[in-house]
């Protein structure tokens, strides 16, 4: 005998019948790429890693946009790819151009690891086309994957 849950019904999907939705499976998939993103980035960055000088000049402010576009992407896995990646780069941009701003409160905010991280220290146009370049990779990289998760 079958029961009327979707456990039972044969016409369902895989995923149903274990009860992973879509939007569950893309958060698992934003999490894992959000935690190999940020390994990547610090590693970018580590001073015991001695990449070729272009890599160690770029690679660190592409996997923050990255990682920027996939957390957004964690928090709002529904939304177009296309919006979902303008809004990252809008984000990036500002934190970026916030750092014209300089008074003591921001800047001692800076100054810890956190801080630093996430807000950057000093303004550089080139960092803004590294961002648009990491965002742009994550979401052509997602819409060609994308019918398969």
């Amino acid at each position: 005998m079958f029961r009327a849950d979707r456990g039972s019904d044969l016409r369902c999907s895989p995923a149903e019948r274990v009860n992973v939705k879509p939007t569950q499976k893309r958060r698992l998939i934003y999490v894992t790429a959000t935690a190999a993103m940020l390994l990547l980035g610090l590693a970018s960055r580590y001073a015991g890693f001695s990449p070729p000088d272009f890599i160690k000049n770029h690679a660190g402010d592409v996997c923050w946009a990255a990682l920027v576009y996939l957390v957004l992407s964690l928090f709002l896995p529904q939304k177009p790819v296309l919006q979902r990646a303008i809004t990252a780069i809008g984000c990036a941009f500002t934190i970026e151009l916030s750092q014209l701003y300089h008074a003591p409160w921001i800047d001692s905010l800076r100054q810890t690891t956190l801080g630093g991280l996430v807000l950057g220290f000093n303004f550089t146009a080139m960092d803004l086309i590294r961002y648009t370049i990491g965002i742009l990779c994550c979401a052509v990289l997602e819409s060609m994957l994308r019918p398969n998760i």
